[in-house]
């Protein structure tokens, strides 16, 4: 892609990822209908699809020079209702990636080592190296989430009792806020998703795993129990987003009804974010020049 192709889509992915970013308190989840296509109308895939196509090939470009570089270090997190795309997001968005570049890791339930730690420790052993993407499919934000929905599991993790007060929540995102403010500090680009599926559309998806022999496996009756308590986690959403959105690390409220539709824009909002660091291959020196050079000459002077 030359550097006019690339100024372009650059422009064009910053105008689609606008409405979904989040930056302030103000934000409701009612605002934005996860059915969303924006200008893409159904009949648009081919057009989607290609957008998506140019920005893999951007974004493999741009993951080069991040590591070239060795300056800056990208987070990207993801948090979603059960089925609602994050797996297919990661594997199609960063199919282009160079995995020596890339780690991706999923947080399940605490073990019981993780449990003798502080919320956030078991991610922060997780952050990327400068030059490099790290990916949370889930991450400390559970914390905030199914914790506060399942007071038991809070009670599993052997705070002391007086730590454990009508504050907790907002002190939990205190701490986070603090903490990912301290990671851009030390250079690392944080950029934070929440995949928006209808609850209609997650009974639709979970009716093919179940009815689908080779999506058996993706199918947990746990997941039917915690559709129980749909509007508790909707409300534990919102106010996670509202409270530790961020200018140095944004929410973005992706609709998640159309596949699709959600890789484009987070394709195109991890774009954004690589872009705006203005990211160059090193310079070589003069000496390491002459050196290429020499090395030059006598590889050419092989008979």
């Amino acid at each position: 892609m030359d550097t006019k192709e690339m100024k372009s889509f650059i422009q064009k992915a910053r105008k689609l990822v606008k409405p979904f970013r989040v930056t302030g308190d103000s934000f409701r989840l009612k605002d934005i209908d996860p059915g969303e296509t924006l200008e893409f109308a159904s009949e648009d895939k081919p057009r989607a699809k290609e957008a998506l196509a140019m920005g893999i090939n951007l974004l493999t470009e741009l993951q080069d020079m991040l590591y070239a570089q060795d300056r800056w270090a990208v987070l990207l997190m993801f948090q979603a209702m059960d089925a609602a795309g994050k797996d297919g997001v990661i594997k199609h968005v960063m199919s282009g990636v160079n995995p020596q570049g890339c780690e991706v890791y999923s947080f399940k339930e605490p073990s019981d080592e993780e449990l003798d730690h502080d919320f956030l420790w078991r991610c922060a052993k997780r952050l990327p190296e400068r030059g490099r993407i790290g990916i949370f499919n889930r991450s400390y934000y559970e914390e905030t989430l199914v914790v506060r929905v399942h007071r038991e599991f809070l009670e599993k993790q052997r705070l002391p009792p007086e730590l454990v007060t009508k504050n907790i929540w907002k002190e939990r995102f205190q701490d986070i806020r603090n903490f990912e403010r301290y990671l851009t500090r030390n250079g690392i680009v944080i950029r934070k998703f929440f995949l928006h599926v209808s609850k209609k559309e997650q009974k639709k998806r979970f009716l093919e795993r179940i009815e689908e022999p080779e999506k058996n496996w993706k199918f947990s009756a746990n997941d039917i129990k915690e559709r129980e308590y749909w509007g508790d986690y909707l409300a534990a959403y919102e106010g996670m987003i509202r409270h530790t959105a961020t200018k140095h690390a944004p929410w973005y409220v992706v609709p998640a009804d159309n596949k699709w539709f959600t890789r484009v824009v987070v394709a195109a909002a991890v774009v954004d974010a690589l872009a705006s660091l203005d990211l160059k291959y090193p310079k070589v020196r003069k000496s390491e020049l002459k050196e290429l050079a020499a090395a030059k000459h006598a590889l050419q002077a092989e008979k």
